[in-house]
């Protein structure tokens, strides 16, 4: 199944691109609830955290501190989230986390 994600990494949709890598794209979310809110997402299109293999999430988790650490974010504090399955509130079938720092605006990130 082609997600939003999908089409975003193949160019099918614009996007405001802050990273990319040959494994990784980060984009700016389109709903923020922060001053910085970005996605990341696997280039590869896992559904989920536990489909992903190990050596992949460490890759995520380094590109996501090298975002947060270029964002001035290691001083001020940060959340790193992903939602896994319907019951977890996850709404694309498309493995991602949120990168959210600044003051935030809202909990929300349905």
């Amino acid at each position: 199944m082609t997600s939003i994600f999908s089409k975003i990494i193949s160019r099918d949709i614009p996007a405001d691109i802050v990273y990319e890598d040959e494994k990784v794209i980060a984009i700016k979310d389109i709903n923020p609830v922060a001053p910085i809110h970005f996605l990341v997402i696997t280039k590869t299109p896992y559904i989920s955290i536990v489909d992903m293999p190990n050596h992949e999430s460490v890759y995520i988790m380094a590109a996501i501190k090298k975002l947060a650490n270029e964002h001035g974010l290691e001083d001020s504090g940060f959340r790193v989230i992903t939602n896994s399955g319907a019951d977890g509130g996850q709404t694309v079938p498309h493995l991602h986390f949120h990168l959210i720092g600044g003051k935030t605006l809202s909990h929300s990130l349905a």
